[in-house]
């Protein structure tokens, strides 16, 4: 763990300062000067004491908590690797991640003083802000949508057009978004236009034929049909079995997963720093995933996940492709990226006729300053933050994921 950093900040502060308090002074004040020298040689000596004392380590550890969305899956491989690997703990961080579930609200928890940091979608964690939960996206880890509509390729269902009149398996709970924006954007009424089906968070209803098309993540339940032994065949499902419409191909695509913080929290000197020495670990962490995806995978595994491991290494490898490249940097929240989210969020309506957000957020809902300090630093180390080479692996998925 170093620190030696945070002591170099602390004398260029303590400098800074005292060059202020100097400028301020009158020339002909020679009391003040003095006492402004004496000040100095203070500050000096007890910075150097300090960086004597802590040089190498820090002496205690700062607790922080990060509430996930869901359980332990290579969904968060990047934070799970900068646990297990040390790089919280070398920004003097003592982070404890807490699982997710059906009934739990990252950014609720979040806002709610139950979490220092949270991971939630976008277009969830602006309705919640605009009801009221003062949070920010400080890092926008994932560029591109992981989310799907998977169908049976004889159904015929390649378009959001061709979903009317259909049953239409979702989620709900927020999922549902892209879902919605893609129908409308097609002149059909989520509402009227399909026979909306409460999905489980599985393929069961389709497989089963139940339904016409399920709500999939190209990272999780895409995987597990192509885990399924084809009865016909007695081999596994293959991709050309199903067709898929995929929200980014639609236009109706949104920023998914981010790391969020307080807003209230943030006007704190001290908060502001562990933001930012969190974010640099973690987008560390998802570095070291896009290179290492088998050896995020088996950390994930060592961490209670419940799912196969080939079903974890196919969810690592496509995790990174929903991240990698990154042209302006990992984390870095692109303009236009930002408002297509906020575009399709004001002119997609929910189930009772309201839009997802009401009005455009301001700017204060996000920034870039944690996000591009952290690629600086991590720059700095020789680590690429861009990922301009990323190539995903093959991955080959087992019976059940096994």
């Amino acid at each position: 763990m170093n620190r030696g950093k945070s002591a170099t900040r602390v004398v260029a502060l303590a400098a800074s300062g005292l060059l202020l308090l100097s400028a301020c002074s009158s020339s002909d004040d020679t009391a003040t000067d003095s006492a402004a020298e004496t000040a100095t040689e203070s500050a000096e000596t007890e910075t150097t004491e300090e960086a004597a004392t802590d040089e190498g380590a820090c002496t205690e550890l700062t607790p922080v908590s990060l509430q996930l969305q869901w359980f332990v899956q290579a969904q968060f491989g990047g934070y799970y690797a900068a646990k297990d690997l040390g790089y919280y703990e070398d920004e003097c961080l003592d982070v404890t991640i807490l699982e997710g579930g059906l009934d739990i609200v990252p950014q609720t928890v979040l806002a709610q003083g139950g979490a220092d940091f949270a991971i939630s979608w976008v277009p969830k964690a602006l309705s919640s802000r605009e009801q009221g939960a003062g949070i920010v996206d400080v890092a926008q880890v994932y560029r591109t949508s992981g989310t799907l509509q998977v169908s049976w390729a004889d159904s015929n269902i390649t378009t959001a057009a061709d979903l009317a009149g259909k049953k239409v398996g979702n989620w709900g709970f927020g999922n549902e978004y892209e879902l919605f924006a893609g129908m409308t954007k097609a002149g059909i009424d989520p509402a009227g236009g399909v026979e909306l089906i409460q999905q489980q968070f599985d393929m069961q209803a389709l497989l089963n034929r139940e339904i016409d098309a399920a709500q999939a993540m190209t990272y999780n339940e895409y995987a597990q049909v192509l885990e399924t032994v084809n009865p016909d065949t007695g081999e596994l499902y293959q991709p050309d079995d199903f067709n898929v419409i995929n929200w980014n191909d639609e236009g109706t695509a949104m920023y998914q997963d981010a790391i969020w913080a307080s807003e209230e929290r943030l006007a704190d000197a001290a908060y502001q720093d562990t933001t930012q020495r969190f974010v640099t670990a973690s987008l560390k962490g998802w570095t070291y995933c896009r290179d290492n995806a088998q050896e995020c995978a088996d950390i994930i595994t060592a961490n209670g996940s419940k799912l196969g491991s080939s079903h974890q290494l196919w969810m690592m490898n496509e995790v990174n492709k929903l991240i990698w490249p990154s042209p302006m940097g990992i984390g870095v929240i692109e303009p236009e990226l930002w408002s297509q989210t906020v575009d399709v969020a004001l002119n997609t309506n929910n189930l009772e006729g309201a839009t997802i957000i009401t009005t455009a957020p301001p700017a204060e809902a996000y920034t870039n300053q944690y996000a591009e300090a952290a690629n600086a630093a991590l720059n700095a180390e020789g680590i690429d933050t861009t990922g301009d080479s990323f190539a995903p692996i093959e991955v080959t998925l087992n019976e059940g994921g096994n």
